[in-house]
């Protein structure tokens, strides 16, 4: 009986120190999470289209875009330009937050920024992965036209015009 205890004892002290390399050590390190960003801030504003398209969140994308906000985009087949308001662009976000698995938005440089402390027009490079199913992801690369607008100094940004540029 002593010999099983001590085998016993002794199975437990060599099982508790080895590690699983299919279960590896939990990080030690918080995740970054930066959230919906400060929408005082031009910066804030991209930051929120990154956190409402990361996290499919049409509460955060609606907060960013104004009561007459206008989407363009190329329609290169047919050489025309097709515009819709703020409802018909919270319901193509909200159908392509559910038609996807995963979206990832990445901001590239700013191209030309224009404007004054209450209006700004700014072109911005963005890559864009949109994973419908494992074997259906669409990356586009494109840019981005976007004028801002805030009421007064201490206002928060709003979307008021997005035109996409991208070629895809």
């Amino acid at each position: 009986m002593k010999i099983l205890t001590s085998i016993f004892v002794i199975s437990i002290f060599i099982i508790s120190g080895c590690t699983n390399p299919f279960a590896p050590k939990l990080s030690d390190t918080p995740i970054s999470f930066s959230g919906t960003g400060d929408q005082h801030t031009v910066d804030g504003v991209f930051q929120t289209i990154k956190y409402s398209y990361q996290y499919k969140d049409t509460v955060s994308y609606g907060k960013l875009l104004s009561p007459d906000f206008i989407f363009t985009y190329r329609d290169y087949d047919k050489g025309t330009d097709n515009s819709w308001g703020r409802e018909q662009e919270m319901l193509t976000t909200a159908g392509l937050f559910q038609a996807a698995q995963n979206l990832d938005i990445v901001w590239n440089e700013v191209i030309s920024p224009h404007g004054d402390s209450l209006v700004k027009d700014i072109s911005r490079g963005f890559n864009l992965t949109i994973v419908f199913s494992p074997t259906d992801i669409l990356h586009i690369d494109g840019r981005v036209e976007l004028r801002l607008q805030r009421e007064t100094l201490d206002g928060v940004w709003m979307i008021v015009r997005w035109r996409d540029s991208s070629n895809y």
